[in-house]
């Protein structure tokens, strides 16, 4: 049975009620009467358009606190997430924000909604500064700023870790500059997101992996962008992995704006990662010039003024030589010539004394000379077999002999022997 209505009121409809209900909310909270909403995000979810579960901000215990579902929509939420990412922002769970919008009914699942048209920025960026400040105080706390800067670095780090995005602006800068340094750089890359949700914890996890890698340096490199593309350097992982790392980390962080936790917990950070790779190269090139060029050229100046007082000692030993072997020569030609005349003459000596001595030992010869004997009469006899014959025992009787005068030979028998 239908009840009866109390006075005018009629029974209605389940959309008849909609409806009523509609137009009570629509001339107290509708698209002409928006109102402020203060409250903590407690899920975030995005899919062309933006949905929010969103609750008292205030100390109200988990189960009593209400829900309000928030949705912007894609034609207002294109707009607002470009000036949030700008401004560095980003709506995560735990934020507590400002919405400016106005409620309605979903009506087939009986749910009140509201739709945001305004973000409450600077309040949200005032949340985000003492956040990051809050965060920066508790790592100076824990000395987790000033852990890495510790670390010593090696004097000549080519060994370098890298932890970007491959092929992108900020990669190639960097990677540019070291390969293009004429030195044996070595990049042993880590690829990971540099921007979204994911980044914080796939940094975090590189930064471990070269820990365990034998490189020198390890280096985050991230090209410019806005502060909310940046804001995974501001995150807490990143910077405690930097503070446990037990390598020198260096970063190269594209931004024009504040400097990054990360930035403050590196052991050196530079404003691009251009100049993160002028910073190495600059490093090695130092170490270079003072422990290689420097000693070589000291080396090089040594041994050239080593050389040239060697020249100066050979040629002055040369010019000594010289004179000592022209004066010796003079000496020696002028003792040959000496030799020579005292030769000369020992010689016309020697041939006037031999000459003598031939001349005189002619007319000893000519003296004894036979011929002569036998011009003064005396004679030579001999026997057939040419025996000369000096006493009468030589011969025999009737024996044939030759006598020599001075004119010819008589030859004849032996008649006759008479001893003297």
């Amino acid at each position: 049975m239908i009840p009866e209505p109390d006075g005018d009121q009629r029974i209605l409809e389940v959309s008849e009620f909609y409806e009523e209900l509609v137009g009570h909310i629509e001339s107290a909270f509708g698209r002409r009467h928006p109102r402020w909403v203060r409250g903590e995000i407690e899920k975030v979810y995005e899919k062309g358009h933006l949905y929010l579960d969103v609750v008292d901000a205030s100390g109200t215990s988990e189960a009593q606190k209400p829900v309000l579902k928030v949705r912007c929509w894609s034609s207002v939420w294109v707009t607002l997430k470009r000036d949030l990412a700008e401004r560095g922002v980003t709506l995560r769970e735990g934020s507590v924000v400002n919405f400016r919008g106005y409620a309605g009914i979903y009506k087939p699942r009986g749910e009140v909604g509201f739709s945001v048209t305004a973000i409450d920025v600077e309040g949200l960026l005032g949340d985000v500064a003492r956040l990051r400040a809050a965060l920066i105080e508790k790592l100076q706390i824990q000395g987790s700023l000033d852990a890495n800067k510790a670390l010593e670095l090696s004097p000549v780090p080519l060994r370098v870790g890298l932890i970007s995005s491959p092929r992108t602006e900020g990669y190639n800068d960097f990677t540019g500059q070291l390969l293009s340094s004429g030195y044996g750089f070595t990049i042993q890359l880590v690829p990971t997101t540099v921007q979204g949700d994911s980044a914080p914890a796939e940094v975090a996890r590189a930064i471990g992996l070269l820990n365990s890698s034998d490189v020198d340096v390890i280096c985050i490199v991230r090209g410019g962008g806005s502060r909310g593309d940046l804001a995974c350097f501001d995150d807490e992982r990143v910077a405690l992995a930097i503070a446990n790392s037990t390598k020198p980390v260096f970063t190269g962080i594209g931004h024009t704006g504040d400097v990054s936790i990360a930035d403050l917990a590196a052991a050196h950070a530079a404003i691009t990662p251009t100049k993160l790779g002028e910073h190495l190269v600059s490093s090695v090139t130092d170490w270079h010039q003072r422990r290689v060029l420097r000693p070589a050229q000291r080396i090089a100046r040594s041994a050239s003024a080593i050389v040239e007082e060697s020249t100066e000692y050979l040629a002055e030993r040369r010019r000594t030589m010289t004179f000592a072997v022209r004066d010796r020569l003079s000496g020696e030609m002028q003792a040959l010539a000496h030799r020579r005349s005292s030769l000369a003459r020992h010689a016309q000596h020697l041939l006037s004394d031999e000459s003598s001595r031939l001349a005189n030992a002619r007319l000893l010869v000519s003296a004894y000379d036979p011929q002569r004997r036998l011009a003064q009469g005396w004679s030579i006899m001999t026997t057939a077999s040419g025996k000369t014959v000096s006493s009468i025992h030589d011969v025999a009787r009737g024996e044939v002999v030759s006598v020599r005068v001075s004119d010819g030979t008589v030859i004849g028998s032996v008649a006759d022997l008479k001893e003297s």
